[in-house]
């Protein structure tokens, strides 16, 4: 009896000890584990903005900028014309912020209520103006597109980009519009206008200031006649959803800051005061 009692205790102590190790060893994982995990939980804040085409090269350093103080934000972008912008966003697409080029867009996303109309403000100026491409000199003046030797002019297409209906606008002031418009080539959004004009598949084209400025293929021959069409303004606001984002807040904050300002002058926006 006395052997049996010394063998289940010393059985006894040495589950008891791998036990203990067990539960140390167990102990150690978990932490190890907490530690990693905690490492990668911090999930990161994301915020979409929805921009005007002509927006694109502007955006995308404002973007890295901002990357470079917020590393924790995720700011994506999507870049299209101001029309096809709201359709998306009438249509459900997850946005936080909403920069058109006209306010013809926007108006018809805040009547629908969604967009934050607290958070709306005017960010930005442009200018439109007409391009040709560099070893082209047929046209001086708006006037000059009606000319027969003028075969193709490009503008936006005017029910979906803003910059295609500031050309109709001016090209209605000056009383040349049915003409110009049986030539007209009609492009997706203001950069594909832009690009037809660099690649001289069209003789001329009607562009806003910005985008003159980022190529050396077009060359521009006039701005538009003093109040010839609407002023050129460039609303900003944050979506119905966006407005539940605190981060898509901040971004918007940063965008109307004075940080800010200095990148948009320097790619020739005007910064609305």
């Amino acid at each position: 009896m006395k052997r049996t009692k010394i063998a289940v205790g010393l059985l006894t102590a040495v589950v008891a000890m791998g036990v203990l190790a067990g539960c140390s060893a167990q102990q150690e994982d978990i932490a190890a584990g907490s530690s990693v995990a905690g490492s990668g939980s911090a999930s990161e804040s994301t915020v979409t903005i929805y921009a005007a085409k002509s927006m694109t090269d502007c955006m995308d350093e404002l973007i890295a900028d901002y990357d470079e103080r917020h590393p924790e934000v995720e700011i994506s972008a999507n870049y299209a014309s101001s029309g096809d912008l709201q359709s998306q966003i009438e249509n459900g697409a997850p946005c936080d912020i909403f920069l058109s080029a006209a306010q013809t867009q926007m108006d018809a996303l805040e009547e629908e209520g969604l967009v934050d109309t607290d958070s709306r403000s005017d960010l930005l100026t442009n200018e439109a103006v007409l391009v040709t491409p560099t070893d082209t000199d047929i046209v001086s003046s708006f006037a000059d597109l009606a000319a027969d030797n003028v075969k193709k002019v490009a503008i936006g297409n005017p029910d979906s980009v803003p910059a295609g209906q500031y050309a109709q606008e001016i090209l209605t002031t000056l009383g040349i519009w049915d003409t110009v418009s049986e030539k007209a080539v009609l492009g997706s959004d203001v950069r594909q206008v832009l690009a037809w004009c660099e690649t001289g598949e069209v003789d001329a084209g009607i562009v806003y200031a910005t985008d003159a400025a980022v190529t050396d293929a077009v060359q521009v021959v006039c701005a538009a006649p003093e109040d010839s069409c609407d002023p050129v303004v460039y609303p900003v606001a944050l979506t119905a959803e966006g407005a539940k984002n605190e981060a898509a807040e901040e971004f918007l904050a940063f965008l109307q800051s004075a940080d800010a300002a200095v990148v948009f002058e320097a790619y020739g926006f005007g910064v609305s005061e």
